[in-house]
């Protein structure tokens, strides 16, 4: 019996059914897959949780997965919200006046907390960093909304 509501069942169902092959999930797919249900844990926390480095090393059923959901979404509480992102990049507005140096966000993103990749990072800045003025600076607070959708967006999500 799994403590997940409806609509995170569909969504959980739904990401099963686009991820899987001959009927399982890859535990490499793991993050992706639980990233679709709403959840976004540490990359650590989905090697605790079964995620393979190598593809083939181990496949879950869905009803294998709902376990591992149901305990992530229990510690979405302990993860950052977009007040929390306020307020430490709070930090770097020297002039407290809502703008901060664009490198100083790209150099955050790629050494802070768990770190993202050169290419993670081109990819969230084209579609949340909106224009730097002539002094390299940004409005962080709408970088923030659209990095947590809570506004769509720049550039439309791609396909696949």
């Amino acid at each position: 019996m799994s403590d997940l509501k409806p609509k995170e069942l569909e969504s959980a169902e739904f990401a099963f059914e686009v991820f899987k092959t001959d009927g399982t999930l890859d535990a490499t797919l793991l993050g992706k897959f639980v990233y679709c249900c709403g959840l976004n844990p540490s990359v650590d926390r989905l090697k605790k949780s079964g995620m393979a480095e190598k593809e083939g090393q181990k496949k879950f059923k869905y009803e294998e997965l709902l376990p591992i959901i149901s305990e992530l979404k229990k510690e979405v509480k302990d993860q950052g919200c977009y007040e929390d992102f306020i307020e430490c990049l709070k930090l770097y507005d020297k002039n407290a006046n809502g703008l901060m140096l664009s490198g100083e966000l790209s150099h955050s993103l790629l050494t802070l907390g768990e770190k993202l990749t050169d290419d993670e990072v081109d990819e969230l800045l084209t579609d949340c960093l909106g224009e730097e003025d002539d002094e390299g600076q940004i409005e962080y607070t709408p970088f923030l909304r659209r990095m947590c959708e809570l506004d769509p967006p720049l550039k439309p999500k791609k396909k696949k």
